[in-house]
């Protein structure tokens, strides 16, 4: 009993700070991070609108939107990929998160699906390395923040088991509470 208990321990704590390195959260201005590439929490016509999105186009400048035109919308649950011009991140990834509607209209699935279109750009041909992320859909489209951080960190950590491309993935939350739950969320995935 007392040798499991101790098992149990030591590997939680290897696992912990291993996972710590690769995935951290933060609380800041996602137009801040100094990262190769943060992820822009979109309307489907990638042209700007409020909050994440709004600041992140006008941190970056027009660039941006020009280069949006040319990529005629996104889907929701999918991402694509813009050069991040006056940011101090080289890329951004857009992606378009799902509205809540009551979880029956396979919102879950479709913020999973953001996850995983980011980090699969982030690693195929842009030689991105680190990569912060918003809190995908938990602003204006009301997705509950405790679901979306438990979406968001089993999405992350099950692309950092399988692949090394990517050094770190940080959660940036603009809010303490948000950061609060995405750090317990971390904590929790760790304790697994």
């Amino acid at each position: 009993m007392l040798s499991n208990i101790i098992k149990n321990i030591a590997a939680v704590l290897v696992f912990v700070p291993l996972m710590s390195k690769r995935i951290a959260v933060i609380q800041g201005d996602i137009t801040q991070q100094r990262v190769d590439a943060i992820v822009n929490a979109a309307n489907n016509s990638l042209l700007g609108g409020g909050g994440v999105d709004g600041a992140i186009h006008k941190a970056a400048g027009s660039g941006l939107l020009n280069e949006c035109r040319q990529l005629k919308g996104c889907a929701t649950g999918e991402a694509k990929i813009t050069k991040g011009y006056n940011l101090p991140a080289k890329w951004v990834i857009h992606t378009v998160g799902p509205i809540w509607y009551g979880g029956n209209q396979g919102e879950d699935e479709l913020l999973a699906s953001c996850y995983r279109s980011c980090l699969n750009i982030a690693q195929e041909q842009y030689q991105i390395k680190t990569v912060a992320f918003s809190a995908i859909s938990t602003g204006v489209y009301r997705f509950p923040v405790e679901r979306a951080a438990r979406i968001a960190v089993t999405e992350i950590q099950r692309f950092l088991e399988k692949n090394n491309s990517l050094e770190q993935v940080i959660l940036v939350c603009f809010s303490k509470s948000a950061y609060d739950v995405y750090l317990s969320a971390v904590r929790e995935m760790g304790e697994r």
